[in-house]
């Protein structure tokens, strides 16, 4: 024989099924990577002791002012995200809840990430360094350049490393810093024939820069509306598509002539 249940024994018995799957969804690992702004290095200096530019059969300048490359940094490939984490992080301007497959879209691993990251910032500085020497008509038999950055993978620092060779070896063109004595910051893939590409993150990439006293910062054109989403104070965004386009922006912000280009 059953006996019957109150209305408010009921809900109860109704309710615990509901609770217990609320529970188990706050506290479950969810398929989500928290990012956050990273560190950001001066491609015309040094980083952790080591010179990130070196050149070979050529004479060097020595340039004023700073070009810094972004990056940002998420949760590892095996870190547990949970519901309370998402939520938590959701409306926080300085961090992002993004698809883990976005973030590591390769390698089950994080030593296969890690080798996928390596090969890809490889791959970023032999197209940068063509894309500068093609810019400046020298030939890649004669000019040797070295580029090193620890601790950081990826393609997306390709823009800045190409930039920084050319200040290096022609600054403005005649006699200045392609800088200005600025602290300019940027992100951006570049391909061997200078076409900049987008990459990604380029909100959190901002605040990165103006942490770090960047007050220029140079974004694929593709990625203005994401750039300008978060974007902080006394930080000028300039949209590039091309390697020569960003030089030419950079000399025209350094002149104070010629139009420069806004997102």
């Amino acid at each position: 024989m059953l006996s019957r249940l109150t209305r408010r024994q009921a809900l109860t018995v109704c309710a615990l099924p509901v609770v217990a799957l609320f529970a188990t969804a706050v506290f479950a690992p969810l398929p989500f990577s928290v990012a956050q702004p990273g560190l950001t290095a001066n491609v015309l200096g040094a980083n952790k002791g080591t010179q990130v530019i070196t050149v070979d059969g050529a004479r060097t300048r020595g340039p004023s002012g700073q070009l810094r490359m972004v990056t940002i940094e998420a949760t590892g490939p095996d870190a547990r995200v949970s519901l309370g984490d998402v939520i938590g992080n959701w409306f926080r301007t300085d961090r992002a809840v993004m698809p883990r497959d976005a973030v590591y879209p390769t390698g089950d691993t994080l030593k296969e990430i890690e080798q996928h990251n390596t090969a890809q910032m490889r791959q970023s500085q032999d197209a940068a360094t063509s894309a500068a020497l093609k810019y400046l008509d020298l030939s890649p038999d004669k000019v040797r350049v070295t580029l090193k950055l620890a601790d950081v993978g990826g393609p997306s620092a390709g823009l800045l490393f190409s930039l920084g060779i050319i200040d290096k070896l022609h600054g403005d063109g005649h006699g200045g810093d392609l800088t200005g004595g600025r602290t300019i910051a940027g992100t951006g893939t570049i391909d061997e024939a200078g076409r900049v590409g987008a990459v990604g993150g380029v909100a959190l990439k901002t605040q990165a820069a103006r942490r770090d006293g960047a007050t220029v910062f140079l974004v694929p054109k593709a990625e203005c509306a994401d750039a300008k989403a978060e974007l902080p104070k006394g930080l000028r965004l300039v949209p590039v598509t091309t390697l020569k386009g960003a030089v030419d922006s950079l000399v025209s912000l350094e002149k104070g002539t010629g139009s420069v280009p806004s997102c």
